[in-house]
């Protein structure tokens, strides 16, 4: 899976929308890996990866449980149509773990995942060979027919649809013939509402259980319908009422024009209503409702899954209770095996639950979150809930980017490789990347690719970037290091328990929230520690210590508020100086009590239209009048919201952040001898006047 460094405007797509311009060939269908040969092809070429879609998801999944049930471990990778909503909602050094999370929550919210890649391992101890078995699924968030509710929408980074575009990403595939899903929240919800329905329908003596609205019959042509039904329907149950002297027979026509066919519904006498307008059919049921107790109107699902709506005669008030439960509980059952279909692509994740096997990725917290918003419901807000709740569901997780990482041994093999999925896979598995029995390395792990039908159109030469060869390669990566850390694979007849291995252990459930924070967090107690090789650019945070700024002139570089500030509070007062975009800073103090005084500060200069406020160091970052000052706690409620402006300042406005937390009072004993404040009363503190005229002044 890819994780861009460059941020794009996103735009948000709707599925039907864009099903609408690949049929009109406004997208354009790429050639397919297969076409194209693919960069990256394993195994000299030969290397095949099934791809899966609507048409053959079923036989798969079938296929799958045996599989999974077999393998030693199950190696995942995901493509999505975006990673960062904005600029500034990139990870950065300076984010919290809670503000870090915030962003990756927001990320699996609002872009969506089109391939799911997913590859077993199998330890074959006769032929002393992993068996892999590589798929691509493609999906879709389609909206079902018999689910409620808005169409799912989702953003697309420009930057991420061309890279899937140039590495042959099949865009036809995956929106028309893509497998739609499901999370164990939306089926939940599907089945309440359905349940709701049907009880609402039993206690609806219509029986249609459609919103009934008095159609007053004012124009002739109405009246002159429903008079000709009244007649009609009259001599009809007349007619049922004098049988056997008047027979019925199946298939008569009641009326010249063969608009009302006689028919049996459930051993009762019935009528088909054809060709009808839906305004004469609310007619219809008028006059039904005032005319005949015991005709009921009911519409069916019948053959060939088309609606069907008849009038059907019941003998008495029980007799009709009893036909309309019995409809409402085929339709209860029709729906429910919908929503069953509905579920989709998610049977996979139910199966990797509920099989508990080890689950393999590469920088795959990102990933994480996606299945979890994806497939099983809303992301919690804590990151502690999150993976807690993660652990409980996939309770074994390697992440390879940590073990190739942290273990010095690969790091060795690795030198100054990149710790990318393909730079590891051309450095560990050289024999598989280049289909060469030669190597370097005594220990290498043999993988044979298992292919039921490689002549089918189902296959496709592996490439990377595309999931399935993506999660074959995050596979063999872990493989060959397990191999490295000593685990000995030919010393197993039966399924491995690799998350039992002590030398797997130190590894297991460890992952990067992401590279840039320096930080691993551990999924089994939701605790984060420094990583092992991670050099910062800046010092150590505090994040106490750091004021946040937004609002200022796009003329501002760091260098000007390192600048001011030192100016003011002291040239030992300014640890580091960081721009979110050209909108937004934070400057982290050597002392919390100065980030409290800079929002005091800033109130003050405000308020004074004299030749002070012009000459003081901060008029240069408070001009335009724009400029806004808070604390780090404000930042964490902005990266909150579910808004995604571009610029952070915009953002920060919209969230309605004006300084919402009190502003505590500054301790004097902690102020500088440069600007030690004099006490002040309780009202002076509340109005924000904490700085006296030489306070003020001394720095000019």
């Amino acid at each position: 899976m890819r994780k861009p460094t460059v941020n794009c405007l996103g735009f948000r797509a709707i599925p039907q929308t864009l099903a609408f311009l690949i049929q009109s060939r406004l997208i354009h269908r790429p050639l397919s890996a297969a076409a194209s040969g693919g960069e990256g092809a394993g195994a000299g070429g030969a290397m095949v990866v099934k791809k899966v879609t609507l048409s053959n998801f079923t036989s798969v999944l079938e296929d799958l449980r045996t599989r999974v049930r077999e393998a030693d471990f199950v190696a995942i990778d995901l493509e999505m149509t975006g990673v960062t909503s904005t600029p500034w909602r990139e990870s950065f050094e300076f984010d919290r773990s809670d503000v870090r999370y915030l962003k990756i929550k927001d990320s699996a919210e609002k872009f969506a995942v089109v391939q799911f890649g997913l590859c077993t391992f199998r330890w074959d101890a006769s032929q002393s060979s992993f068996i892999a078995h590589p798929l691509n699924f493609y999906i879709f968030p389609r909206k079902e027919q018999s689910i409620e509710g808005p169409s799912t929408e989702f953003l697309c980074q420009t930057s991420s649809i061309s890279f899937l575009a140039k590495y042959q990403f099949d865009f036809n595939a995956c929106i028309h013939e893509g497998i739609s899903y499901l999370s164990k929240t939306q089926e939940e919800v599907a089945l309440q509402n359905l349940c709701s329905a049907y009880e609402n329908c039993l206690g609806d003596s219509s029986g249609d259980c459609e919103e009934y609205t008095e159609i007053p019959a004012v124009r002739t042509a109405d009246i002159l319908f429903t008079e000709r039904m009244k007649i009609r329907f009259r001599e009809w149950r007349e007619s049922v009422l004098n049988y056997p002297k008047d027979p019925i027979l199946e298939g008569n026509k009641c009326g010249p024009d063969a608009e009302l066919n006689m028919v049996f519904f459930k051993m009762h006498p019935a009528i088909m209503l054809n060709g009808f307008t839906s305004h004469r059919i609310k007619l219809i049921q008028l006059v039904l409702r005032k005319y005949f107790k015991e005709l009921l109107y009911v519409s069916v699902i019948g053959e060939n899954c088309l609606l069907q709506k008849l009038v059907v005669y019941t003998d008495s008030e029980e007799d009709k209770a009893s036909l309309m439960k019995e409809i409402q509980e085929d339709k209860l059952r029709s729906e429910k095996l919908k929503i069953q279909t509905a579920v989709g692509f998610r049977h996979v994740i139910d199966l990797l639950m509920s099989e508990k096997k080890l689950i393999v990725g590469h920088n795959c917290f990102l990933d994480i979150a996606h299945i979890y918003y994806k497939f099983i419901g809303p992301l919690p807000f804590s990151m502690e809930e999150f993976v807690l709740s993660v652990n409980k569901m996939l309770p074994n997780i390697i992440d390879t980017k940590h073990l190739i990482t942290s273990n010095h041994v690969i790091q060795h093999l690795m030198k100054q490789s990149r710790k990318s999925l393909s730079s590891a896979f051309s450095v560990l598995c050289p024999q598989i990347h280049s289909d060469s029995q030669n190597s370097a390395s005594n220990s290498f792990v043999k993988v044979d690719v298992q292919s039921d039908e490689p002549g089918s159109s189902y296959w496709s030469s592996g490439a990377k970037h595309e999931a399935g060869f993506d999660a074959f390669m995050t596979g063999c990566v872990f493989a060959q290091a397990c191999s490295h850390l000593g685990i000995k694979f030919e010393q197993n007849s039966l399924v491995m328990d690799l998350p039992g291995n002590d030398k797997l252990k130190s590894y297991l459930n460890i992952l990067y929230p992401s590279w840039s924070s320096g930080t691993v967090i551990d999924l089994t107690t939701g605790t984060e520690t420094s990583s092992s090789g991670h050099i910062r650019k800046y010092p150590k945070r505090e994040f106490a210590n750091i004021a946040l700024l937004w609002g200022f002139s796009s003329k501002i570089k760091p260098k000007d508020v390192e600048e001011c500030m030192r100016k003011f509070f002291g040239k030992d007062s300014v640890i580091s100086v960081f721009f979110l975009d050209k909108t937004a800073a934070f400057v982290q103090f050597n002392r919390k009590e100065l980030v409290n005084e800079l929002m005091v500060l800033k109130n003050t200069l405000e308020k004074e239209d004299g030749l002070i406020s012009v000459l003081h160091p901060f008029s240069k970052l408070l001009e335009g009048g724009n400029t806004r000052v808070a604390d780090y706690e404000s930042y964490k409620e902005i990266c909150g919201s579910s808004m995604s402006k571009f610029l952070f300042s915009d953002q920060a406005e919209a969230t309605v952040i004006r300084r919402k937390s009190k502003i505590a009072p500054i301790s004097l004993e902690s102020s500088a001898p440069e600007h030690r404040i004099s006490s002040k009363s309780d009202s002076d503190i509340r109005s924000g006047h904490l700085f006296s005229f030489e306070e003020i002044l001394n720095p000019l």
